[in-house]
């Protein structure tokens, strides 16, 4: 099996939509990790940047899951909306530590057209 990270950096106020529609498209697992960052326009208040909070989620995910959950997200939450957050997809060469993750991994494929 070959593995995708796919990395989101999301508007915290649709991280939990995010999490479920990822899950519901086959991911099986995530990571949350809460940050700041800014955007091109810099939001300022009384003349000071402020840096605006994003949530950092990681699913390690089945390569042949990868297109899926990233188009379910991107439609379901609306991704391409300014604001809501960007995602990227990082090839993976090595993963350990999935092995209790393995069998719902072979649940999804079976139960999918390849």
């Amino acid at each position: 099996m070959k593995f995708d990270l796919i990395v989101g950096f999301i508007n915290p106020q649709i991280t939990t939509d995010v999490i479920k529609t990822a899950k519901k498209a086959g991911a099986t697992g995530d990571v949350v990790i809460p940050g700041k960052g800014s955007g091109i326009e810099q939001a300022k208040f009384l003349g000071l940047p402020i840096q605006e909070k994003t949530d950092l989620l990681l699913f390690v995910v089945e390569e042949h899951c990868t297109n899926r959950i990233m188009d379910s997200i991107t439609e379901e939450c609306k991704i391409e909306d300014p604001g809501n957050g960007i995602l990227i997809v990082v090839n993976i060469d090595k993963v350990v530590g999935l092995s209790h993750q393995i069998k719902k991994i072979r649940e999804n494929l079976k139960n999918e057209q390849l």
